[in-house]
């Protein structure tokens, strides 16, 4: 389909046929609901609620076999939102079976739900409606099938995404954590999450404790985890902010063992971010035009990973402008009369798509000013 807006709207609306049985389903978590409407939205029979199991998607089909049936109909399309994961099992079930999926929009649904009645009530059946209604029209999009290499990256960026909130989160409560109990360790360390300020937080972390210590002790405790660390000079420095620390002196059985599993939780998430990130690499190596992509400098691993996981292989959009709708970076005016609105993006696409290509432009940006 040609890329300009306008034209790809007349080209969805016209594959919609007089011998079409438009399908909309709205999707739920253990039953779903159906309408069907023909190509000029006058509805055809009554609503069907279905289970999200085989019994009930042998029901759906039988359902809409029998309207088209009864209403000499060669043909069906069938609409859904991609609500969650809900939607997942019930579409590619229906591919599978050579039946047209497509989707719409969660947003213009909501914005369509009043065409029907003039009212803002909503219901699954109504909904479903909806859905038919806006398939009809043209308002739908087709589901981009990804090979199996761009899928596992979308739920390798999924799985690092969760990973990091972990990390960061991890980080977070231990700067907290060191705010508390020990603030003066800030003074020692520069940066509070580098290997010998973990060390010290592993073995000795309360002031309480390194006051009883020499520097020998704290050095040879540091040389237990540790190949290169940071000196005797640092330990002299421990052991004399930690006779003066301000930190708390209370409930200290409680904070060592708080700080104790903020530590596992820390290393368990930095763990499984390299693993993850291993993954990630390992599957770009399969992808051919990946390769000539990480050559160019400021395009990283992760950020070239981030998009393919999203878009998919780029070589299905026909135009650069197609893949910034995709992400929702294309441009929205509002203007009436001779008053002009403010340009801003529409942000109606993928967010994660949107956020690493903003990451990569932002990279690329910076390594040329320098």
């Amino acid at each position: 389909m040609k890329f300009k807006a306008q034209d790809k709207q007349n080209q969805l609306i016209e594959k919609i046929t007089p011998q079409h049985l438009v399908v909309g389903i709205d999707i739920a978590q253990l039953t779903h609901v159906a309408r069907a409407v023909n190509f000029r939205g006058i509805v055809v029979g009554n609503p069907l609620s279905f289970s999200n199991d085989e019994e009930g998607f042998q029901i759906l089909i039988r359902w809409i076999q029998s309207l088209q049936a009864s209403h000499n109909l060669n043909t069906a399309i069938i609409g859904m939102e991609p609500t969650g994961n809900y939607w997942l099992s019930v579409s590619r079930w229906l591919s599978e079976k050579q039946f047209e999926v497509v989707l719409v929009n969660p947003h213009l649904v909501k914005k369509n739900k009043e065409n029907r009645d003039n009212t803002p009530s909503k219901s699954d059946k109504k909904d479903a409606l909806v859905i038919a209604d806006m398939v009809k029209n043209g308002y739908y999009s087709f589901i981009r099938n990804a090979s199996e290499a761009f899928e596992e990256l979308r739920v390798f960026l999924s799985n690092r995404d969760s990973v990091v909130t972990r990390l960061v989160s991890a980080k977070n409560q231990i700067h907290r954590w060191v705010d508390v109990v020990f603030p003066e360790l800030r003074q020692v360390f520069k940066k509070l999450m580098c290997k010998g300020s973990l060390a010290t937080l592993r073995l000795f972390p309360t002031p309480e404790e390194l006051k009883k210590l020499t520097p020998p002790d704290i050095v040879k405790g540091w040389k237990s985890i540790m190949q290169r660390h940071p000196g005797e000079k640092k330990a002299q420095a421990l052991i004399a902010f930690a006779s003066h620390s301000v930190g708390s002196v209370q409930a200290t059985h409680a904070y060592k063992l708080h700080l104790k599993q903020l530590l596992a939780e820390y290393d368990l998430a930095y763990e499984q971010l390299q693993v993850v990130e291993a993954e990630i690499i390992a599957v770009l190596e399969r992808i051919p035009f990946a390769k000539s992509m990480l050559v160019v400098k400021g395009i990283s691993a992760i950020s070239l990973a981030g998009i393919l996981g999203e878009a998919g292989d780029l070589s299905g959009f026909v135009h650069g402008n197609a893949l910034l709708r995709h992400a929702g970076l294309n441009l929205a005016e509002a203007s009436s009369g001779k008053w002009t609105g403010q340009m801003k993006i529409s942000k109606r696409g993928r967010s994660r798509l949107r956020r690493f290509i903003f990451l990569m432009t932002m990279r690329l940006t910076i390594r040329r000013r320098r």
